[in-house]
């Protein structure tokens, strides 16, 4: 009998164990700031470093507001959401050399991201709201696949997008199935904060 208690207490000690394991996650390591791919499309509220090489008086950390516009030393404002980091390295280092600086060598990289999501409606296999891959951009006919892809009653050439403009409403119409079909036409690229909505066909 004496055994029997002995073993009923090892085992409600192993099940103790085990439940521990599953509720107590290890601590998160302090998250470090990745590596910026040069195609990364920058957004509003996004943390950003810039350095000049050579330049120290000119490094940068700054946070876009929520209009995509920052401050930086001698250039003013600039809006730079919606370019990607390449772009925005380039458009910093035009206005530092017709004023400034002969040659300046900038270098651009984000620091913090804010939450990057679109929403997309309508005849698309699963509706709802998706998250953009890390430090990548989606153009319209990527997000419609990423949502399943077309529904049965789905018009391609009924597509909306409407979009936030510095505070105000835009609203884009898009015919989907000549932009699919036709290697011409540029792909519209799609924003954090998009929603997009697949019309349905009509009889």
């Amino acid at each position: 009998m004496a055994h029997f208690r002995v073993f009923l207490l090892c085992l409600s000690g192993l099940f103790l164990s085990v439940g521990r394991a599953w509720t107590q996650a290890p601590a998160p390591e302090k998250a470090r700031p990745a590596e910026t791919a040069p195609n990364s499309v920058l957004s509003a509220n996004d943390v950003i470093e810039i350095k000049v090489f050579q330049e120290p008086d000119l490094d940068t950390t700054a946070r876009l507001g929520a209009d995509g516009k920052v401050v930086l030393p001698l250039i003013g404002e600039v809006t730079l959401a919606g370019k990607t980091v390449q772009e925005a390295g380039r458009i910093i280092r035009d206005r530092l050399e017709a004023r400034f600086l002969v040659d300046p060598q900038i270098t651009l990289r984000v620091l913090e991201q804010t939450r990057r999501l679109f929403t997309i409606l309508g005849q698309v296999q699963r509706p709802g709201t998706f998250r953009f891959p890390d430090r990548e951009g989606l153009n319209l006919i990527q997000v419609i696949g990423v949502a399943g892809g077309y529904t049965r009653l789905a018009d391609p050439a009924r597509v909306t997008v409407k979009r936030n403009v510095n505070g105000r409403e835009s609203v884009f119409k898009i015919d989907a199935r000549k932009m699919a079909g036709d290697a011409a036409i540029k792909p519209f690229e799609v924003q954090p904060g998009d929603m997009i909505t697949v019309g349905e066909r009509l009889f």
